[in-house]
């Protein structure tokens, strides 16, 4: 059999107020390449039968053998289908960060349900692909935009995922600044409180209420408001301290609105114009605040984790 391959995007979750129930695709992609019946020479392990060549963002850290996540996420797919997972080889190419609330657990997730439901024949639709992801992943923001694309609002009733996509205003550019530091998505659950007042439920959903409308009615000028938290992002700002100058930067800079991504260390900025301006008044604020990292500049993908032409 030919090979197969997958891109999957980067996920903002959260976009500040939206805890748990927004996130959205980046443009910005991991690439899989499953090549049933292969063994990768010189690969980790041999004689596992399910290899993993892996570059870009985590290779020599990402397990190289049947414990991938990629892997794992095929071997779901097969258990479901109840097919029996063919012997293959995996070549990842990343270029989605890992562990700074940028999704990279959910594109792996993604990317190998679609890579495995093609070499299923095709059996499951996508709502049963997200499904499984979120099962994978434990919540479902992030997958939701992996395997949907574009902007999501997801939610559950214990039974069944919801979806509702969200449209966003045209033009609408993203600014990163990914620092070198990592924030494990345990150690950024942790410092959250079991419980919250009233008045900062009320004030984030009003602020979700207005950020799809903002995003839906092209009212970009709604942003700044709307992407205002209480919920998490007061509460995790200790692992991170810099972040607070980084969002003044931004919006100083003319960001239209400003958010930790997901659960960090990546400070999103939502802009219609003034991109490098945005990219350089953050990455200064970092520098002064002696955090490393780097500024990306990116969009909005309608398109979530598909398969391409090797």
């Amino acid at each position: 059999m030919n090979s197969i391959c997958v891109k999957a995007p980067a996920t903002t979750a959260n976009l500040g107020p939206g805890f748990d129930c927004l996130g959205m695709a980046l443009d910005l992609w991991n690439t899989l390449e499953v090549t049933p019946g292969e063994v990768i020479p010189d690969a980790p392990l041999p004689g596992d039968g399910h290899l993993v060549e892996i570059t870009g963002h985590g290779a020599g850290e990402l397990a190289a053998d049947s414990s991938n996540l990629i892997y794992r996420s095929m071997r779901f797919l097969f258990q479901e289908a109840g097919q029996e997972l063919p012997s293959l080889s995996l070549r990842c190419h990343n270029e989605i960060p890992l562990a700074r609330g940028l999704g990279s657990s959910a594109a792996a997730i993604a990317g190998g349900l679609v890579a495995a439901n093609a070499l299923s024949g095709g059996v499951f639709a996508a709502k049963e692909l997200l499904e499984m992801a979120a099962t994978i992943e434990g919540h479902p923001d992030n997958v939701a935009a992996a395997v949907l694309g574009g902007l999501q609002l997801v939610l559950s009733d214990e039974r069944q995922l919801y979806t509702a996509p969200i449209a966003t205003p045209p033009e609408l550019q993203l600014v990163l600044f990914i620092p070198e530091v990592r924030i494990a998505t345990e150690d950024a659950s942790a410092v959250l409180p079991s419980h919250i007042s009233v008045a900062d439920a009320v004030h984030n959903t009003s602020r979700i209420a207005l950020l799809v409308a903002g995003m839906a009615t092209n009212h970009p000028e709604y942003l700044r408001l709307a992407t205002e938290d209480r919920l998490h992002q007061p509460y995790r700002q200790p692992l991170f301290p810099a972040m607070k100058v980084i969002f003044a930067a931004a919006r100083d800079a003319g960001a239209l609105g400003v958010f930790l991504s997901g659960s960090g260390s990546t400070v999103l900025a939502l802009t219609q114009g003034r991109e490098m301006t945005v990219a350089h008044e953050m990455a200064e604020a970092a520098r002064q605040a002696n955090v490393a990292g780097e500024v990306k500049i990116t969009k909005p993908t309608m398109q979530g984790a598909h398969l391409v032409e090797c």
